[in-house]
Formats: C-alpha cells, sequence, structure tokens
C-alpha cells in the first residue's frame, strides 16, 4: 500500500509544478500588456496538460485497483 500513496503523491506534485509553470506563464504574459487571448491559451493548456498528464494515470490507478479481487485474510 505504500507504493501507491508515494505514486499518487507524485502526481499530486507533478501537478502543483504544471500549475505553478501556468501561474508563471500567465503572470510574464500579463506584464505590461492586456493580452486575453495569449493567457486564455496558457490557461487552456495548462488545464489539457493536467488532465492527461495528472489526472488520467490517477483515473488508470483506480480502475486497475477495483478490478483486482479483494484480499482476503
Amino acid at each position: 500500500m505504500g507504493k501507491r500513496f508515494k505514486t499518487i503523491g507524485i502526481y499530486i506534485l507533478a501537478s502543483a509544478i504544471v500549475w505553478a509553470a501556468v501561474i508563471l506563464g500567465t503572470s510574464a504574459a500579463l506584464r505590461g500588456t492586456e493580452c486575453y487571448g495569449k493567457i486564455q491559451n496558457i490557461l487552456v493548456g495548462g488545464l489539457i496538460a493536467h488532465l492527461i498528464l495528472i489526472w488520467g494515470p490517477i483515473v488508470a490507478l483506480y480502475i486497475r485497483k477495483n478490478k483486482e479481487p479483494a484480499d482476503q485474510g
């Protein structure tokens, strides 16, 4: 069970890194300009990366866990 917690922890850390990059990219794009289109693209790109790279594997782990037979002991 400890290995699963480490795996989920890595996904949570990766999620934080992705969103930190999104926030930094957004703040850089905002510097001195009114550029809603650029900001929107950065945020949508971050959302898509988050869904594919983070939540996709978490859902796969969840599905795999539910397919395993229950421990009998």
